[in-house]
């Protein structure tokens, strides 16, 4: 009773101990037909440890949704049994497609990827351990493909899925601009403008100013006839515009690529056309007359947004130059104006993002009507990083106009020293390069126990010096650990008492 007992208990812990032996059916090389996967089931994760063949998809349709019958349980194939853990499936189908537009939406859990020339080449690669994730992929095809799907399951839960369908499109006239400031915006799948999905608006009748950001990052977004997955997409925005004659500051940011023209796409006065987290860019202009104004962008990968601004009007001055300098704990900003009439004062304003601005200091312009003047406005606490800047430029009627946004890096380097090394019946100091908010100093024995917390002032000032009142009994080594925002030192001393 006891031998059956353990026996039964044995099969239970380690079905595969008791698997009978078989060969496993199938060439592993056959494509599937008429919408039908032949699936080859490995009982590895490197397609060698070959165990039979299962099929997926039906006549009416390849898409399917495999999680293979749970965790941890034994798969059937043809032949051999498939235990769901550290498994491959490698699935053929030779599909033909009349000339359309397609998108293919491929995800699992863990690594899968797909081909459409025989496994010569992956349009979705995505073969690493990972939770279910699943990849959005659009193309044009015409005619007979050979397609392949591989998968391995490395732990924890098991689900492949495939599904393919026409790619709907939109049918405006994606060359017709918007007007009375509203943008015709032109959305499509894929990066470079692939293929096009429907038609959108931005801004409103007087006001073509717009910050748009897609409803989030990879989500739906609808458009008048299809919508979209908002990761690896493009937009192209229309607007034709009158201007009365005067001096135009135009703004445009984005992420990842963006870029705007003002003379319908043949020269882009504002290009920051490659990925990278959410920019602005300024650019300047007397215009008058009427323009074709094209803003292109494209998302691939990460935050969605896309912003475009016009300010201002006929300036009251005219500036030749605005510029900033990082220096030691400071940013310097020169700028240079002729024609300086009935302008009042310069107030400087900051921003951190390039589009929310605050008032930062004044400057007011020189008495009488020089040709030429120079002024200067020195920012005593920039933020770690990027820094935006512009000039509101008020006249004494009250009219303002800005300035381009410039755009200054700075990047705060604290150095703290606490010294000596060697400590003998003498303090131990503190100084710091640059201004430290809020330090404080711990001190630990070489077993990592804390014996002791010094507050630092309130603002440490830069080349201030503190002696560390420092509770030491007995000789011995010691870390000491001064920690303001995100700079920490460490620093190990030897003291004698």
């Amino acid at each position: 009773m006891r031998s059956s007992l353990l026996l039964i208990l044995m099969a239970i812990i380690c079905p595969s101990l008791w698997a009978q032996p078989c060969t496993p059916a199938g060439d592993e090389t056959a494509y599937g037909n008429s919408n039908v996967w032949i699936g080859y089931i490995y009982d590895n994760q490197d397609f060698t440890a070959y165990s039979g063949f299962v099929t997926e998809g039906n006549a009416g349709s390849p898409n399917f949704d495999q999680n293979f019958s749970g965790d941890y349980v034994n798969y059937a194939t043809s032949n051999c049994n498939v235990y769901t853990e550290t498994f491959s499936a490698r699935y053929r189908l030779s599909k033909t497609f009349t000339a359309g537009q397609y998108q293919f939406v491929v995800g699992a859990d863990d690594g899968y990827r797909l081909s459409l020339d025989g496994g010569a080449t992956w349009i979705i690669n995505h073969w690493n351990d990972q939770a279910y994730t699943y990849t959005t992929y659009a193309t044009t095809l015409n005619g007979t493909y050979d397609m392949v799907l591989e998968y391995y399951e490395n732990g924890g839960g098991n689900r492949v899925s495939f599904s393919v369908a026409t790619l709907c499109s939109g049918t405006e006239d994606e060359s017709i601009y918007g007007s009375g400031d509203v943008w015709r915006g032109y959305i499509y799948t894929g990066t470079n403008f692939n293929n096009y999905s429907g038609l959108v608006t931005e801004g409103i009748a007087g006001n073509p100013n717009f910050d748009e950001s897609f409803g989030g990052d990879n989500t739906f977004y609808n458009t008048s006839a299809c919508g979209i997955t908002t990761e690896q997409f493009s937009a192209r925005y229309r607007l034709q515009k009158t201007f009365l004659p005067g001096t135009y500051i135009f703004t445009a940011g984005g992420d990842d690529g963006y870029r705007l023209s003002i003379d319908g796409g043949i020269t882009w006065v504002i290009d920051n056309w490659g990925d990278h987290g959410y920019a602005v860019s300024g650019y300047t202009a007397t215009l008058g007359g009427t323009y074709d104004m094209v803003l292109e962008y494209y998302e691939n990968g990460g935050g969605n947004r896309v912003s475009f601004g016009i300010s201002g009007s006929l300036l009251p001055v005219t500036l030749l130059n605005f510029e900033g300098k990082a220096g030691t704990g400071s940013i310097g900003l020169n700028w240079q104006v002729s024609s300086e009439i009935n302008n009042d004062y310069y107030l400087i304003e900051k921003s951190s993002n390039g589009l929310s601005f605050t008032a930062l200091g004044k400057v007011y312009a020189l008495t009488g009507t020089p040709n030429h003047s120079t002024y200067h406005y020195t920012d005593p606490r920039p933020l770690n990083g990027t820094n935006y800047y512009r000039l509101r430029m008020t006249d004494r009627d009250g009219k303002y106009s800005y300035s381009p946004i410039i755009k200054i890096e700075y990047n705060t380097k604290q150095t703290i020293r606490i010294y000596p090394a060697v400590v003998e019946n003498s303090p131990v100091y503190l100084t710091s390069t640059t201004e430290l908010p809020n330090g404080r100093v711990n001190l630990f024995d070489m077993t990592g126990k804390k014996l002791q917390e010094i507050r630092l002032p309130a603002l440490l000032l830069a080349g201030q010096t503190l002696v560390l009142p420092l509770k030491v009994i007995r000789s011995g080594s010691y870390v000491l650990v001064c920690q303001a925002g995100d700079v920490i030192t460490h620093r190990q001393v030897i003291i004698f008492r």
